[in-house]
């Protein structure tokens, strides 16, 4: 007999067994539960729409259920310490272990394979310096703006209210108000959940012009005007892509367009949203320097800067030639690796599109390098920036500071159970679920982030001393190395190319990005040859 008949007609004759053998009430419970049982199974016979549900009646639910503990069971029982994507669960009990406040240090040595290709490593001195400051901070905008800024060298990454929950914003901004540092608003603009704890805002815009944005979707001046002037908000950034998702625009369906929702976004309640993938405000780089320097005269003299994970190199270079050429800039340049990304992205883009952090940020530094911008133009990193060590090997390839989101998240409590898209997030961090919200107590979190932001610019610190440096923008790629292979390794000048100073102004056909550079006009961010 089929399975599709055994499991129907075994519940229902156990059924009729329990009602006639046992005595009440254990005849009632135990039938009316296998007469819910046999129901299932026999909806399960009936329906058409799965194969493995139709074949083998309610055994085939179990599978369903493996799928959703998979991840689960993946993370805390399959798993090893240095497993596990995107961050292993050494990486994440490093991040709780700060964000509590507990005993961070690691025993009985590295476990890393030391002579893995994945492997680097930084070059500590026979003289550590001692008497590195406890705190360093960069100026951003001190070339151009009335209203520089001076940023901590770690700050919370783009992360939106509507991707993330309120409870979570709120979290993250008193963190930052506790621990001196920025919070990023993400492109869903300033929410009241920002505004409440009064930490440092970096209001970022992408092409949805969400804060400022008009009825048909295009930019608003005077609701920028407002919002900048808005004293929480120390600098803007105008996102053209990100690492999760480059090149791609988005859509917030109306049912998701809640009041808090539409009221921090400047959108009509319970309506469909788009998001372009490309902005409306611009179309070449010299419009794209033109309109930042608006922005930064209208914002009342705030740093204004552009975040983008690196794609065409040409265009990059066009970005450098448009800068030399019209004496324009961007106060700062965020660099997002495509390891980056906190919230759902098409699994294509992210897999397969845009530039890691490592290649991005040196390609970035050297447009600005080789063309005497970097004085000029502060450098951001953000993508799985999770430690000390992390960050002090940014700093090597040329980053001026760094961002994190995911180890913020962490901070919150995320256990990386992958739920971000779904709003079934079992930590609160990411859903607007009020009950999944509700076990997040922002007093208690609140704490967790500033701690976890003290204790990695702690580790640089204690990095920096190592080296024997006195800040952490003397690192050098020569202080870095990495394996080449298990037998060989070399400094990371020596893997990658590092330009000098003005050598893409005054010889580019010598530098490898001689195609590269040939390529870009200021006029255009096609490719002219």
């Amino acid at each position: 007999m089929p399975w599709r008949y055994v499991i129907p007609l075994s519940l229902l004759a156990a059924a009729a067994i329990a009602f006639v053998q046992h005595s009440w009430p254990v005849s009632y419970v135990l039938t009316v539960l296998l007469l819910a049982l046999f129901a299932v199974a026999l909806w399960d016979f009936l329906q058409s729409t799965h194969t493995i549900r139709r074949n083998y009646p309610l055994v085939g639910r179990i599978r369903w259920l493996a799928e959703d503990l998979r991840p689960f069971a993946q993370s805390y029982f399959v798993e090893g310490d240095l497993e596990g994507r995107p961050f292993s669960h050494e990486e994440r009990a490093l991040v709780y272990a700060r964000a509590k406040g507990d005993n961070d240090k690691h025993p009985f040595g590295t476990e890393l394979d030391v002579y893995s290709d994945e492997y680097d490593w930084l070059s500590h001195s026979a003289l550590p310096n001692a008497d590195v400051p406890d705190e360093w901070r960069k100026r951003i905008g001190e070339t151009a703006c009335k209203q520089p800024y001076d940023t901590s060298l770690l700050n919370i990454s783009a992360m939106s209210f509507g991707s993330l929950s309120a409870r979570a914003i709120e979290a993250l901004n008193a963190g930052a108000k506790m621990g001196g540092f920025a919070h990023n608003t993400g492109e869903g603009s300033i929410s009241r959940y920002h505004s409440s704890p009064g930490g440092d805002l970096i209001w970022q815009l992408g092409s949805g012009y969400f804060g400022a944005r008009a009825k048909d979707g295009k930019f608003d001046l005077e609701q920028f005007k407002d919002n900048s002037a808005n004293p929480q908000v120390k600098m803007v950034e105008i996102k053209l892509s990100q690492g999760a998702k480059p090149g791609h625009g988005g859509v917030l369906p109306g049912k998701k367009v809640t009041q808090e929702i539409a009221e921090a976004r400047g959108v009509p309640i319970g309506e469909t949203v788009n998001s372009p993938a490309a902005h409306s405000a611009f179309s070449t780089p010299i419009e794209l320097l033109e309109w930042l320097s608006e922005l930064r005269e209208i914002s009342g003299g705030k740093p204004v800067g552009i975040k983008l994970c690196v794609g065409q190199p040409h265009e990059v270079m066009a970005l450098a030639k448009a800068m030399h050429q019209t004496g324009l800039h961007p106060d700062f340049i965020t660099i997002d690796g495509a390891e980056g990304g906190t919230g759902a992205a098409p699994l294509e883009l992210s897999n397969s599109v845009g530039m890691p952090l490592r290649e991005g940020l040196i390609f970035m530094r050297n447009a600005l390098v080789g063309a005497e911008l970097k004085d000029k133009v502060a450098l951001g990193a953000s993508g799985k920036v999770h430690s000390g060590a992390k960050m002090a090997k940014n700093f090597a390839l040329g980053a001026d500071w760094c961002n994190a989101a995911r180890p913020f998240m962490f901070a919150l409590g995320c256990v990386q159970s992958m739920e971000c898209h779904t709003g079934h997030c079992p930590t609160g961090v990411a859903t607007q679920s009020s009950w999944r919200q509700s076990g997040l107590v922002v007093e208690d979190k609140a704490p967790r982030v500033a701690r976890f932001h003290q204790s990695t610019l702690h580790s640089l610190k204690e990095i920096v001393t190592a080296m024997g440096l006195d800040n952490p923008w003397q690192i050098e790629p020569v202080d870095m190395r990495e394996r080449v292979n298990g037998a060989r390794s070399d400094s990371i000048d020596k893997i990658y190319s590092f330009l000098k100073p003005g050598e893409l102004l005054s010889d580019p056909d010598r530098t490898r990005y001689a195609r590269h550079w040939n390529a870009a006009s200021a006029e255009t961010f096609r490719r002219v040859q």
